[in-house]
């Protein structure tokens, strides 16, 4: 950690937590012992964020895609969701995270539902990191929900089609009010992003990391993701000259 330029953190970070399921196989066990064995990363992973000072997490937790998955799985993931979320509100309370949920949520089971409202509405007041779960999410989805939401305020006449910009459209954003991604880190060794926060993600850094799968994920291996991330020049658009000018 005494390696970390504090002065230069990302100040969002995006997971897509991926290898759950091959990590259980190659256990030996059943897809769902991997989601369980994840929730080891999740909390490591929140852990060291609010230690270095990075102000947005968000953890992909569940797309809309997954729906499509057996039913046992999808079931299994439900039932470990409600009680991950009642064991771990009051840690997060206790630490000043303040939890929200993006995507949507009418699609989870009630249970679910009522459960992340309730730690949403637990946290709201903290200050401190804010961790974001997408949950039934895509970033399609994401989209497509915002570009309804400002062709009803067209239609009724509250905006007008000039109106419309990039900061106006953010505005519509399931992410609203959190800043876009600058790092986006997947395990698991696959190398796409998956319908992931595809608008908030147009500059991010990304990072692949091909022999880690979620469950194995911890405190240093973020560590070493954010060093990676600080050896990079981002540039959006302009030339390495002119960045070095800013500076």
């Amino acid at each position: 950690m005494e390696d970390i330029d504090l002065n230069n953190l990302p100040k969002h970070i995006a997971v897509i937590m991926d290898g759950n399921g091959r990590w259980a196989k190659s256990k030996g066990a059943m897809r769902i012992f991997g989601h369980h064995h994840g929730i080891a990363a999740v909390r490591e992973t929140v852990e060291a964020c609010a230690e270095m000072g990075v102000g947005f997490l968000t953890l992909y937790t569940f797309s809309t895609e997954n729906w499509g998955r057996p039913k046992a799985e999808v079931d299994g993931i439900m039932s470990l969701l409600v009680k991950t979320i009642g064991d771990e509100v009051p840690t997060l309370h206790k630490n000043n995270v303040r939890l929200k949920c993006i995507g949507d949520l009418n699609m989870l089971p009630n249970k679910a539902k009522n459960e992340m409202l309730e730690g949403i509405e637990k946290t709201k007041n903290n200050t401190g990191l804010v961790l974001s779960l997408a949950l039934s999410y895509s970033g399609k989805w994401d989209i497509v929900q915002a570009i309804k939401q400002i062709a009803a305020k067209v239609k009724s006449d509250e905006l007008k089609i000039e109106d419309i910009n990039e900061q106006m459209f953010n505005g519509f954003l399931s992410t609203f009010p959190d800043p876009d991604v600058d790092f986006l880190i997947r395990t698991g060794g696959d190398h796409r992003i998956s319908n992931y926060l595809l608008w908030q993600s147009a500059y991010a850094e990304l990072l692949f990391l091909d022999d880690v799968f979620w469950p194995d994920f911890r405190k240093k291996h973020l560590i070493e993701a954010v060093k990676t991330y600080q050896q990079r020049e981002r540039r959006f658009g302009k030339t390495g000259e002119q960045i070095k000018t800013i500076k």
